[in-house]
């Protein structure tokens, strides 16, 4: 299936996992390594609200910046600089690891965000990825994602006003998160009891 070409000016929820499931993050220092590629190759042509890293895929919530956004900077087609990433990454972690070939599955996935709500929800459910996936038991503990520069309003290269805009402010954002770890809870119990 042909994947349909970013835009400028749109929102995207960007993600992908390793190849054949493989890790793509293999030692604790590749997920800040991860953060800061983003920051280098994404910051001046994509707004970022929302990530998370997981040891066999990622999540990036993130809309391209319009031309008149990145006035002044080289112009680069709108996929370039997450192509330039994710090279630089996989070049990074095939030296590293003494490996060979691709880390990520062939195409990188995407769905074009047009709904506030459907952004909201989205943002929750990226913060949520790691207790979903029974990685950490407490979402709001995990390191690799954005939750905690939200609610520690350290620097960040998130667009984070947007988002607490959207969300009315703090006390909101992080109610909605933690009613969503209360609907993941029920899941599970329920899943458990399913035999």
């Amino acid at each position: 299936m042909q994947q349909q070409p970013f835009e400028r000016g749109k929102y995207y929820h960007i993600f992908n996992r390793g190849n054949n499931k493989e890790n793509i993050f293999k030692a604790i220092e590749n997920y800040d390594y991860f953060t800061r590629l983003m920051k280098k190759y994404l910051t001046d042509y994509i707004d970022i609200y929302a990530y998370c890293l997981l040891p066999n895929h990622f999540h990036i919530l993130c809309k391209f910046k319009t031309q008149a956004e990145i006035s002044g900077k080289k112009e680069l087609k709108p996929h370039i600089p997450l192509s330039n990433m994710f090279n630089a990454y996989t070049k990074a972690i095939n030296k590293r690891f003494d490996r060979t070939g691709s880390l990520f599955q062939e195409h990188l996935h995407r769905i074009n965000i047009t709904d506030d709500e459907y952004f909201l929800n989205l943002i929750t459910y990226i913060h949520t990825n790691p207790e979903k996936h029974n990685i950490v038991s407490n979402f709001e503990k995990y390191k690799y994602s954005s939750y905690k520069a939200y609610i520690t309003g350290k620097e960040s290269l998130l667009k984070r006003e947007y988002v607490k805009e959207l969300f009315d402010d703090s006390e909101n954002f992080i109610y909605c998160h933690r009613q969503k770890k209360i609907k993941l809870d029920l899941l599970k119990e329920i899943t458990e009891l399913d035999y």
